[in-house]
Parts: structure tokens; sequence; C-alpha cells
């Protein structure tokens, strides 16, 4: 087929393709910092092409953003952190690759709901506390990170469960943006395999319609990432609270 006769195919209509216009806008906005809104993504393009569907169709403008990210915010990058989460995630991506078709969608979008608004009640506590510790468990960091990759194979969902870990661990804005852009960016480029040929999600149509919304998320990143230097690092951080909790709020009713 042409190019033309393969965004044909997917006969979506001027508010779908409004939707996910919408939707790839503020992925750009999601990956230049403005974190916590990757639910509100996942919810809409679901709704467009189906649960699994649209983990594949999300996927390459996800790496697409990390690496305006990962160029922006490369000088912030906490490296000691990476390397301590990657092993773990990995972990979560192949156990998601092999449950991924078998999991309830129900039951996941339920469980991911509870861990979520669980986490910021926990978030919230600890924002609260008189204390700047943070934490040194070592599970700790093994299980945030090995929940990471499973949710992030499942259902591109990692953004709250990483927040919940950099927003405990106290980091500023910009080592909370640039250790997380190159930690999706190394972890989303390990999925990508999966996608193309276990789940077979990201084909030469998804990659095709990937192309013509590829602009819209470098749009979203360049005014996201003026709209970042606005933000304190104490609204920074109730901002990431507030949407975090709306996201596991959506998930939970969707």
């Amino acid at each position: 087929m042409s190019y033309i006769e393969i965004l044909q195919s997917y006969n979506l209509t001027i508010l779908q393709w409004a939707a996910i216009g919408f939707a790839v806008f503020l992925l750009g906005l999601s990956k230049s910092g403005i974190k916590g809104i990757g639910i509100i993504i996942v919810v809409i393009l679901a709704f467009v092409f189906g649960e699994k569907a649209s983990t594949g169709v999300l996927l390459p403008m996800l790496i697409c953003a990390d690496v305006f990210a990962v160029i922006y915010y490369n000088r912030h990058a906490q490296w000691g952190i990476i390397k301590k989460l990657i092993p773990w995630m990995i972990v979560g991506v192949l156990v998601g690759v092999w449950v991924g078709n078998d999991i309830s969608a129900l039951l996941f979008k339920r469980l991911m709901a509870i861990i979520i608004i669980g986490s910021v009640a926990l978030m919230f506590y600890n924002e609260n506390k008189k204390s700047d510790s943070v934490p040194t468990n070592k599970i700790f960091g093994i299980s945030l990170g090995f929940l990471a990759g499973f949710t992030t194979m499942i259902g591109n969902l990692a953004g709250p469960v990483s927040n919940i870990y950099f927003m405990v661990m106290r980091f500023p804005k910009n080592e909370f943006i640039g250790t997380a852009a190159w930690l999706f960016f190394i972890i989303n480029v390990f999925k990508l395999p999966f996608h193309i040929f276990v789940w077979k999600t990201v084909t030469v149509e998804t990659l095709v319609l990937n192309s013509v919304l590829i602009p819209a998320v470098i749009i979203g990143f360049f005014v996201g990432a003026q709209i970042v230097k606005l933000i304190s690092n104490v609204n920074y951080r109730r901002f990431i609270l507030i949407v975090t909790a709306l996201g596991g709020v959506i998930m939970l009713f969707k």
C-alpha cells in the first residue's frame, strides 16, 4: 500500500485525529519535564486503538521524544541511580513480555490505580516529613525498578512509578528530568524488539502513522521545556503529586 492508503486504512475520524494529535503533543510536554500526564496520553490512545495496539503506536514516539530529552537535559543525569535501576527494570520488562498476552487488562488497570493512589499517599506523607533523608534500603530501589519495567512494557505506564521514586529521593527538578530521560530512553529502546517480533504491535503501518504525528511531539517538547524553566522546584514537586494522583483516579474509573 502507498503512504496515503496506509493512513486511510486506519479509518480515523476528524475527532479521533484531533484526540491523537492532542495526546502526542502532551507526550512532548511530558518528556520535556512536565511529568504526570503520561496516563492521560495512554488513556486517549487506548481509546482510539485499543489497549495493546496502542502500546506499539506510542513506543516509537516515546523514543523520539526521549532523544530530545537526553540531549536537552543530559548534563543533569545521575548515572549512579540509572545503573542501580536499569537491571531491575529489564527484569520487569521481560516479565511484562511473558505475561502481556495473558493478564486481564481490567485487572491490570485496577491494580495499577490502587498502586498509584497508594503511592501518591506515601509521596504526600514523605513531602510533609520534617526530615530530608532519603531511603537507602536496597529493596526499595529493586521493587520500584522492577515495577517500572513491568508497567512500561504492559502499558507504557511507568511514569507514576518513576515519579514516586525520584520524588522520594528528593531530586531537584533538572536532575529528576535528566535522570528519567536517560533511564527511559535506554529501557524504551530495549522494549522495541519485543514489540516488533513478539507482540507485533510495531509494524510498517504504525511507523507510517508515527511519521505524521512526530512533529506534534517535537512542538510539545519545546513548548514544555520553556514552561519547565518557569516552575520552581517546590511548585514542580507539588505539580507532580497532583497530576500523578489525578492519573491514578482516571485509570481507576476508565
